[in-house]
């Protein structure tokens, strides 16, 4: 049996959905597809501004089409199901195919466990691992068409160091479901080639969500989100029946392709940067 090649190596023509995606490292990702012309449905709930945390789905879509890419904005809640499905078919009837699927939408909240509200935790276990099981899920249909299918979740490797899940037990949990998702939906879908892996900073990530959780000076142990989007770049720009199954860093993907002076990333001294969550 012939393979068929993926038309390009650029994201040019490409169809994105992504969860989230207002601000931030989503935005970020969203912005440097743009820039080679993709078509990006960003699923949101943010449609009014928020005091902590500015953006909304409405902005990022405008940013989206001024870098050169075309954007769907969808008001709307990942954890709802019939809301999901209708996003995916608008996405196909706007832009006519979908190719990469994105899941970028997280909740965080690092309490212990005493201190953490039912609420919370539900919150989290529903954006984080529902919403990442459902959306990839519901992509599925339209990603077996595509001649390069990617699945790519923003979620850490599996560490069961104890220290990370005794450190805030309900959030690791949430991300690990993510992560979870990763390894089996890459084992399920290797034959049908739709690549599917996660990706996850080596250092922490100067985002408004960040710096509201661990205070301002973080900011400079941290690194710009286009570290991020750059090393998202690179692996949904390979051949998707080549790299499914990965826990990727964003440094070694970016080392991988040959770029090692990471300077323009760093928001203060290099020698200050921190180490993220999950990371020994």
């Amino acid at each position: 049996m012939v393979r068929e090649e993926p038309e390009s190596r650029n994201l040019s023509g490409r169809v994105i959905i992504m969860s989230g995606g207002s601000r931030g490292i989503g935005l970020a990702i969203a912005l440097r597809a743009a820039r080679d012309g993709a078509s990006v449905a960003l699923l949101a709930k943010t449609s009014e501004p928020h005091p902590r945390l500015p953006g909304t789905v409405y902005s990022a879509a405008a940013e989206i089409e001024r870098a050169g890419g075309n954007a769907l904005p969808i008001v709307g809640d990942v954890r709802d199901d019939d809301l999901v499905a209708d996003a995916v078919q608008r996405t196909v009837a706007a832009f006519g195919s979908l190719d990469i699927c994105v899941n970028n939408a997280s909740a965080i909240d690092l309490s212990t466990t005493e201190a953490l509200a039912m609420k919370r935790y539900d919150l989290m276990q529903d954006i984080n691992t529902r919403g990442t099981f459902l959306l990839s899920k519901t992509s599925l249909t339209h990603l077996r068409k595509s001649t390069n299918p990617h699945i790519l979740t923003l979620s850490p490797p599996l560490n069961l160091s104890p220290r990370w899940l005794g450190s805030h037990l309900g959030y690791t949990i949430a991300k690990y479901g993510m992560s979870l998702c990763t390894l089996g939906l890459a084992d399920e879908l290797r034959d049908d080639g739709i690549a599917v892996n996660s990706l996850w900073p080596r250092t922490p990530i100067a985002t408004a969500a960040v710096e509201n959780n661990a205070g301002s000076e973080m900011r400079e142990r941290s690194r710009s989100p286009e570290i991020m989007a750059d090393a998202a770049y690179s692996i949904l720009t390979r051949d998707a029946r080549d790299c499914t199954g990965n826990f990727f860093l964003d440094d070694a993907v970016l080392a991988e392709a040959g770029v090692t002076d990471l300077s323009r990333y760093a928001l203060g001294p290099e020698r200050n940067l921190g180490k993220d969550l999950f990371l020994d």
